[in-house]
């Protein structure tokens, strides 16, 4: 029977970096069940036409040239007993440490229709080649149920191959857990202005037809009527791959494997980290939803450097995203206003509309900020850019500025460059902007 120092179980973004942060230093193994590991956000734009699908699929290099050992096999169970993993292939591998990356799969609601021909999720490799072979045999009309960013960016995909393309959510707005209606609205606007045909407000209660999927009905009895061999996608959701460890000792919440601020499980010697794991946020302190790769992998750097003598700890769940809607390009971090009011808390908004270069400069365009400040501490719970250009660098300011405990008087003060093609005039900053909006409302 093989032995290993440490047996990873899974084989994405937080085996690799676990795998890179240990070359060397430790006998490692990954059982990776998948035929790769691939660049999971970059499947829309092979869908698009923008990449080609090999581009997505990550090299088994990244872990083999850490001298790692990777075994390409489903993980039926584990005796945490015996220290022993069990595969589909009828192989034993025996772990002094073990280390639980299985990741998360997408959600498929318990609703009649559901196993019709032509309805899918949108996760995997074989998710992938299928709505590819689909879109390239003709399919002509298409429904996505998930207005999240990965609803949002396959909706656009498919609309952009020439598919009669509807995207339905049950909330009112698009993008509904990372943005707010003030802020979001125009972007929302231009989405169905570009042919995305919007069913907003709805919830889907049954599919319909025989065989194939005909037919998408909401709870109010409306329908999206639908061609044969018609596509319906469902991004509603992930929930952890980790029903293969539920009969066993190992202690798993609503939402994923329990661990500690150091990554441990309740079993010594067994470690979780990214999209299995329950953890909590780090702004409100409850168990919260955060199946990222950008938690995933501070997640097992953190367990590695951990491993390698050192002691750090996992604060939480920011979950700073983006995503590009049409001309648009939007992201969020920490709680919107519907999140923060559901946890009580008492907050200050303020804003700040300025330009991405010079207002002078002939290609400026317009970007929008929005900061959430709780009204007792005067520390940031959360943030929102609109942008004609690449938002992401400013919602890592303002995770930066709640991860560091950075009070919004702080904020004010902040120290900022400028420059003609890439700020605004010296004489202002978006960030400050918004800080001094919220603090004349404070000081009121």
């Amino acid at each position: 029977m093989n032995k290993f120092e440490f047996l990873i179980i899974g084989g994405g973004p937080a085996a690799i970096t676990i795998c890179k942060n240990l070359a060397g230093k430790k006998r490692i193994a990954v059982i990776r069940p998948e035929d790769h590991s691939m660049i999971y956000c970059a499947m829309p734009y092979v869908i698009e036409g923008i990449l080609e699908f090999k581009k997505t699929l990550k090299k088994d290099e990244l872990v083999t040239d850490t001298g790692a050992t990777l075994i390409r096999d489903f993980v039926m169970n584990v005796d945490f007993d015996n220290k022993i993993v069990f595969t589909k292939a009828e192989k034993e591998y025996q772990y002094e440490n073990l280390i639980i990356a299985s990741g998360a799969e997408a959600i498929l609601p318990h609703i009649e229709g559901i196993r019709l021909d032509g309805v899918m999720t949108m996760k995997t490799e074989e998710d992938l080649r299928e709505i590819i072979k689909r879109v390239e045999g003709g399919v002509r009309q298409a429904v996505v149920v998930g207005a999240g960013a990965i609803g949002i960016e396959l909706a656009q995909a498919l609309n952009a191959t020439g598919l009669e393309t509807h995207l339905v959510d049950i909330f009112d707005t698009i993008l509904p857990n990372m943005m707010d209606p003030d802020m979001i609205i125009p972007v929302q606007e231009k989405l169905g202005n570009a042919g995305v045909k919007l069913h907003l407000d709805e919830r889907v209660a049954r599919l319909l037809g025989d065989s194939y999927v005909t037919g998408v009905e909401f709870d109010n009895g409306k329908r999206v009527e639908l061609e044969p061999k018609s596509l319906v996608v469902f991004a509603v959701g992930m929930k952890p791959s980790v029903d293969f460890l539920r009969e066993s000792a190992l202690a798993i919440g609503k939402t994923g494997i329990i661990v500690d601020e150091y990554m441990r499980t309740n079993i010594e010697g067994v470690y979780a980290v990214g999209d299995c794991c329950e953890f909590t946020s780090a702004i409100s302190g409850e168990v919260a939803l955060g199946k990222l790769a950008t938690n995933a992998v501070p997640m097992a750097r953190l367990l590695a450097k951990n491993i390698l003598g050192q002691n750090r700890q996992y604060d939480g769940f920011y979950n700073g995203a983006a995503t590009k809607v049409s001309d648009y390009f939007v992201g969020s971090t920490g709680l919107t206003e519907r999140a923060a009011k559901e946890r009580g808390f008492d907050y200050v908004v303020g804003k700040a509309k300025m330009t991405t270069a010079f207002p002078i400069m002939p290609f400026a365009k317009e970007i929008e900020i929005k900061l959430l400040v709780d009204s007792t501490s005067e520390m940031i719970i959360g943030g929102q850019v609109v942008s004609g250009e690449p938002a992401t660098d400013k919602v890592d300011q303002i995770t930066m500025a709640m991860q560091y405990d950075i009070p919004i008087r702080r904020m004010a003060q902040m120290s900022y460059s400028s420059q003609p093609y890439q700020s605004f005039f010296p004489a202002n900053n978006l960030l400050v902007q918004a800080a001094e909006n919220i603090i004349s409302k404070l000081d009121q």
